[in-house]
Parts: C-alpha cells; structure tokens; sequence
C-alpha cells in the first residue's frame, strides 16, 4: 500500500513539475541543423571513427589492408580540403591557435599514414599504429565538434557556410576521384 502511495505521490509530483516549467528544455543540436560545411565534415568524422571501430574487429591481412586503405584516402582527401577551403576561409573567425593546433595535427596523422602505407598487415607495430592514429582522429575531432571549438566558432562568424558546403563537397568528389585510382 505504501508504495501505491509513493508512486501517486511520484507522479503528482512529476506532473507539477512539468507543468511549471517555464523554459524550454535544452536538447543538443543535431547534424541535420548544422550548415552544410560543418554538416560535411562530421559526416566524415563519423564515418572514419566507424571505419577504426571496424578495423579492429577484423583478423585477416588482405581485410585489414583494404580497410586501411579506405581510411587512409578519406582522411587524405578530409584533411585536403579542410587545409584548402575550411580552415584558410576561417582564419580570422575562428581562433588561431586552434587553427595551428588542427592543421599540426593534420601533419601528424599524415606523417603516421604514411608510415601505415609503408608497412604491411602483420608487420610489427602495423595494427598498433593503426589503433594509435584511430585515437589520434578521434582526439582531433573531438577538439573540432566540441562546445567552443573550431565548428562552434565557425558558425558563429560570417562566412556562408553552405556555400562553403558546396565548394567542400565538389572538391571532395574530385579528390576522390582523383585520388582513389591509387587505391582501388
């Protein structure tokens, strides 16, 4: 009986509560609210942190190199434009020193890529480096997508970025392009 009562009490409880609520409650935005360039490039994000959730379920050679060798283009072709039309149309709007800090780290995931792309699966160290640059991706990204990052500030300034979107996803397209022969 006691607990009957206590659940009445609950939920007279909870229904004043949400009837006095006066502000809105807060949700967390989503992609789909997002410009179109921001919206591109976690898009990528996500489907790369996917691609390193993946690789490490996998256990034959020839599965491995073939993963790799799609995370390695998508982040080439990533880092590409974001270094050719993300992060020059945003300097300015965004602070520098992250700026500096993302393309640094673009630097060195390239570097470790490369490194990868040198080595063969079941070489020494080769799964290692990849689990190392996996958690290296998810560090840079996690600097962009944060509160106050480079994302949140960029959609504070002046920039069109759904032009930029535009711009971005044409030049993907022709690095991919360009750029996948290499790995097909």
């Amino acid at each position: 009986m006691a607990t009957a009562h206590k659940t009445a009490a609950h939920a007279t409880k909870s229904h004043t509560k949400a009837k006095t609520r006066t502000k809105p409650r807060r949700t967390r935005r989503t992609a789909t609210r997002d410009p179109l360039a921001v919206s591109l490039l976690k898009q990528d994000h996500r489907e790369v942190e996917g691609w390193f959730d993946e690789y490490e379920q996998l256990d034959g050679d020839d599965e491995k190199l073939a993963l790799f060798n799609k995370i390695a283009l998508a982040l080439k072709v990533h880092t590409a434009i974001e270094e050719e039309i993300f992060y020059p149309e945003e300097r300015g709007e965004v602070e520098d020193d992250m700026l500096d800090e993302a393309y640094v780290e673009h630097d060195g995931a390239k570097k470790l890529i490369a490194e990868i792309e040198a080595m063969k699966p079941g070489d020494e160290f080769y799964d290692a480096k990849v689990k190392v640059l996996g958690e290296y991706i998810k560090h840079h990204v996690k600097e962009e997508e944060q509160p106050g990052g480079l994302f949140s500030q960029a959609k504070r300034g002046d920039e069109d970025l759904n032009e930029m979107g535009e711009r971005l996803k044409a030049r993907k397209e022709e690095l991919m392009a360009e750029w996948g022969k290499a790995y097909s």
